[in-house]
């Protein structure tokens, strides 16, 4: 069988770095093809060339056996490839067909006026194609992200996309969002659509994939089927075994308490909450999407206002009106939106780190002492494993994972006592997940105080020392780390009444 996208001897530089170097990619018709590789490794940039995004400096690229040149994502659609950008494209104020078909919406006999009615019966033949139950008249801003990423699958599909690529699709989905996308998945391989599937969830590819190619540092490792054991495929992908240690529980009962919280609400989103966390503990909060997790962080990090409660740091009560009060109490956060709100994309490594402590750089109170700053700022970058050329590198370009430890750099360089982790680890893969892992526990055993949220139950487990659980804004449980089993931790996410009590 010819495959319908066939990628040989590709290479692409940029600036300092040579992102693609010989590398070959195949997929066939009405098969599902995972992409892995760590962070960096160059698999976005491998589908940016094939959507017409970038355009490559050396190699070929086949559809249906014939040469291609893909020179824009316009000419990249006519040739029938769709891709599903990880941070969705769609237009809030304007309806799921509106978006769907914009910039080409059916018009009337004269041409003068859009169609709407045509423009809606379009759209509905699509949602019929992928049995899904949506008004074409719904504005995209009342959809939820689940939704709205199915609206992209239907704006790809509406091009007649034979190709269709798809980058962290589950990144923001709760499990039931997952099996609608998964079906939908399954429908489109029975029409023959290929599917390239980039994620760095390892039980989510064995369950959807076909085969899985494997990259690492730019280049094509191997194809393999997706039953191989994820061992094996996490070895290609990092280029070593990556060890596990195990986990042991510090005693921290005798630590001062460093963050301490009581009675916190805020509406119906937080709801009596309370709880403390000591010097060297690392605190886990597990619980379904929507429970409270974030919002209670966002609001002990003074983003959020609260209608009642206190928050004390190391003993003493402070006000949280701005999160730079919180910064200034020793409260760091790492939000799980680390584009939006915790790094400033069009600016270098350097500025980033140093941004929130740059008043510890002024000499004179004028001048910015230069010379301190990217000292500080390379000893972050070595202590972090941070891959960058250098340190004048525009945070945009990083890949996610050092994205990622940027924004802790930024934190440690401000030396927070409180670390609050929001996600530490989504849309990071495997290798740059054990550093962060380590990372963690490393800054626990010098003394910080340290809360870990995560939707991914093994990450909490593996983590916390103790694991706090919320459904619908209340705390319903507290369970220690060496005791807590994905079972217990879900009984207690599902419970709407209050559990054990907080210590």
């Amino acid at each position: 069988m010819t495959p319908i996208v066939s990628i040989q001897h590709l290479n692409k530089s940029f600036p300092g770095v040579r992102a693609l170097d010989d590398c070959q990619f195949e997929l066939l018709a009405g098969e599902v093809h995972a992409l892995m590789g760590e962070n960096g490794a160059g698999k976005s940039t491998l589908m940016k060339i094939l959507a017409g995004v970038y355009r490559k400096d050396s190699g070929e690229v086949l559809l249906d056996g014939k040469p291609v040149e893909i020179d824009s994502p316009a000419h990249a659609q006519s040739l029938a490839i769709g891709i599903i950008h990880q941070e969705l494209h769609l237009m809030g104020h304007l309806t799921a067909a509106q978006n769907i078909f914009l910039g080409r919406e059916p018009r009337n006999t004269l041409g003068l006026f859009l169609d709407e009615a045509q423009l809606n019966r379009d759209t509905q033949v699509v949602f019929d194609r992928m049995n899904l139950a949506m008004s074409p008249t719904t504005p995209i801003g009342e959809l939820t992200v689940a939704r709205q990423q199915m609206v992209e699958i239907a704006k790809a599909l509406s091009h007649k996309s034979r190709v269709l690529i798809m980058d962290e699709p589950t990144a923001a989905l709760n499990n039931a969002e997952i099996e609608e996308l998964f079906r939908i998945i399954r429908q489109l391989k029975t029409e023959g659509v290929g599917i390239v599937y980039i994620s760095h969830k390892m039980d989510e590819i064995q369950r959807i994939a076909d085969r899985i190619t494997v990259m690492r540092d730019g280049a094509y490792i191997a194809t393999v089927p997706a039953a191989t054991p994820m061992q094996e495929v996490i070895a290609m992908m990092v280029g070593r075994k990556l060890e596990q240690s195990e986990k042991t529980i510090p005693d921290t009962s005798a630590n001062e308490v460093v963050l301490d919280v009581r009675g916190l609400n805020r509406g119906r989103v937080i709801r009596d909450v309370s709880f403390s966390v000591r010097r060297g503990e690392i605190l886990g909060f597990a619980g379904l999407m929507g429970a409270g997790r974030t919002e209670v962080a966002r609001a002990v990090f003074g983003a959020d206002p609260i209608e009642s409660g206190e928050v004390r740091v190391r003993g003493q009560v402070i006000r949280l009106r701005s999160p730079q009060d919180a910064v200034q109490a020793g409260i760091g956060y790492l939000s799980e939106d680390r584009k939006h709100f915790g790094l400033a994309t069009g600016m270098d490594v350097e500025s980033n780190i140093t941004l929130p402590s740059l008043k510890r750089w002024l000499k004179w109170g004028m001048f910015l002492n230069r010379p301190a700053i990217q000292a500080i700022s390379q000893q972050m970058v070595e202590k972090l494993r941070i891959k960058t050329p250098s340190l004048t590198q525009t945070a945009k370009l990083l890949s996610g994972g050092n994205q990622q430890k940027v924004v802790i750099a930024k934190w440690l360089v401000q030396d927070c006592d409180v670390l609050i982790f929001d996600e530490p680890t989504r849309g990071i893969d495997v290798g740059a997940k054990s550093e962060i892992y380590k990372l963690l526990n490393d800054l626990a055993a010098q003394g910080r105080a340290i809360i870990v949220i995560s939707s991914e139950l093994p990450e909490v487990l593996q983590l916390s020392h103790r694991v706090l659980v919320m459904c619908e804004g209340r705390v319903t449980g507290e369970v220690r780390g060496d005791e807590a089993t994905q079972e217990s931790l879900m009984a207690l996410a599902t419970r709407r009444e209050t559990g054990a009590t907080v210590h």
